[in-house]
């Protein structure tokens, strides 16, 4: 960001050719002289004052508590195609997004279309995922047996980390109707993989992916979303969740959700995760047709 005005109000630069994400914290969001500007009162990554946003070089702004956006704001950023979205802090809440996506439509086009061959492309996609998070090629093409061997896989992990946190683990388990019932592990996992989904419907959003299209998970309305979640499961979700366990045994005044939830979001600044996301969403349909995404 730079303070003073950029005149560059008519600009509009290529999406493929923008700079990734912006977050703001903590201060108001407006228009002046035809310069989008932030004023803030500064937190751990930016110093209290007023800044100039080069937008038009930003795919994305997200706006994490304490935020309060104009409409000319909004206006300014629909019309040069620069995304905004609501979160949680660090990312661990998806609350809204403007519409925008990349002004492309060939990442969405691939998606339908590998999604739409049940036989070839949405198989191909899923088994791509499941090397992505184990490291290799599942020795099948079943997609029940593959969740049969994901099934395996994580419950070894998940012993690998009681483990290493030095956590009671009597298996994942989880009651619908009675969240509050499990145990506390089984409760930070969920709360831990519900900051990571969040995160992956950020980077879907970006992307102008299509959430309820997803390749392993289907009957979600964010399948898609968590498909990209799941493959930050074993790194972010749960070491956040059996860290904040063992944080709060030893300090049991302290609440389970948002002890998992800010676990999880400082895994997902430190290791650059959204990015990282949207990356691999990019690389997850693999055919080129000539065009850049976002």
């Amino acid at each position: 960001m730079l303070k003073g005005r950029l005149g560059l109000e008519t600009a509009r630069i290529p999406q493929g050719d923008r700079h990734g994400l912006l977050w703001l914290s903590r201060g108001s969001l407006y228009v002046e002289d035809g310069t989008l500007r932030f004023r803030t009162a500064g937190w751990a990554e930016l110093p209290a004052g007023d800044y100039a946003i080069p937008f038009q070089m930003v795919t994305a702004v997200l706006l994490e508590p304490g935020t309060t956006v104009s409409h000319d704001a909004l206006r300014l950023l629909a019309r040069h195609g620069t995304g905004l979205v609501a979160i949680g802090e660090e990312g661990t809440r998806f609350y809204a997004s403007m519409p925008f996506g990349p002004d492309a439509s060939a990442l969405a086009r691939r998606q339908v279309m590998a999604w739409a061959s049940a036989a070839d492309g949405r198989l191909r996609v899923a088994r791509r995922m499941y090397a992505w998070r184990f490291g290799e090629v599942l020795p099948d093409e079943d997609i029940t047996v593959l969740r049969g061997i994901e099934g395996a896989r994580m419950r070894e992990i998940y012993r690998r980390l009681a483990e290493q946190y030095g956590v009671p683990w009597s298996g994942r388990r989880y009651d619908r109707q009675r969240p509050d019932q499990n145990d506390p592990v089984n409760q930070a996992i969920n709360h831990a993989a519900s900051a990571v989904e969040a995160a992956a419907l950020v980077a879907v959003a970006v992307t102008g992916t299509i959430p309820q299209l997803g390749f392993i998970h289907e009957d979600s309305g964010n399948a898609f979303a968590l498909d990209v979640a799941d493959l930050f499961r074993s790194a972010i979700a749960l070491p956040a969740a059996f860290s904040a366990v063992r944080e709060c045994a030893k300090d049991p005044r302290k609440p389970l959700e948002r002890t998992a939830r800010r676990a999880a979001g400082r895994l997902l600044q430190q290791k650059d995760v959204i990015p990282e996301m949207i990356d691999r969403i990019k690389e997850m349909f693999d055919a080129d047709d000539g065009h850049r995404d976002p």
